[in-house]
């Protein structure tokens, strides 16, 4: 399968991987920033943006290769990736396999206990339902900063902060993506984030997080580098589930000093 995909910049590559929501678009508020210094290849994984969805399993592992084979596909070799969220624990995943080369992990799903995973799927399931139903009025909802902060508490750590347009190709994105259901079942019903012993990864590995997240909790942040402990934590201030929407300049300068 090809992966739709936008490039920008020059330099060498670095590959964005997004979570749930708005494909590569959800890189917006940075993309400039990274494509100043580097070569940004952003892609709508299968299902999300304008990437068909796929004809098998939704998986974290079948979602894994599809990114595997478009590295493979565009010559990419040992390309820098960075991932948010679902696309945080792919780029891991890469890592763990041995594809690519340096890696940027921002707040990551896949490190939860089993009652944190119960939590997970029982609020965010409703917040996306949420969106759908609103998906008709979210611009005008957005557009205030007493209702985006109700929309966007469980998201970001401070939501009358954003702009409508920071935020909207997300929401959207929740609501109207194909994949969304099928890549949370495959979030909360699929097995954990494995880990991989030290000296195996194919190139340095940081990962990210915000200290008031509400999504993939800050907790998890210790159990992911137990997991991968050739890793480097990196905390977020003042930030949510998003750093690319409450601390995009820290997010800019963390993928760029920590990738080739």
């Amino acid at each position: 399968m090809v992966l739709n995909h936008v490039r920008r910049g020059s330099g060498s590559p670095l590959l964005l991987i997004h979570g749930l929501g708005a494909g590569w678009r959800s890189w917006t508020p940075i993309l400039d920033g990274l494509a100043a210094e580097r070569e940004v290849i952003a892609v709508d994984l299968p299902g999300f943006g304008q990437t068909p969805s796929l004809t098998g399993d939704v998986s974290i592992a079948s979602l894994t290769d599809s990114v595997a084979e478009f590295i493979h596909e565009q010559g990419l070799g040992k390309v820098s990736t960075a991932g948010q969220s679902m696309g945080g624990r792919i780029v891991l995943e890469l890592a763990r396999r041995g594809i690519g080369g340096d890696t940027v992990a921002l707040d990551p799903g896949g490190f939860w206990t089993d009652r944190e995973l119960a939590l997970f799927g029982a609020t965010l399931r409703p917040s996306i339902k949420l969106v759908g139903a609103l998906r008709a009025v979210l611009p005008a909802m957005l557009g205030n900063p007493v209702t985006r902060t109700s929309l966007l508490a469980q998201f970001s750590a401070r939501p009358w902060a954003l702009s409508a347009q920071t935020v909207l190709p997300d929401l959207r994105g929740l609501a109207e993506a194909p994949a969304t259901g099928p890549a949370m079942d495959a979030l909360t019903k699929g097995p954990k984030q494995a880990g991989a012993p030290a000296g195996t990864l194919p190139g340095r590995a940081t990962i990210g997080w915000g200290r008031r997240d509400l999504v993939t909790l800050p907790r998890q942040a210790p159990r992911a580098v137990a997991a991968f402990p050739d890793a480097v934590l990196h905390w977020f201030e003042r930030c949510g589930h998003f750093p690319q929407w409450d601390a995009p300049d820290d997010a800019v300068r963390l993928i760029l000093d920590n990738t080739a």
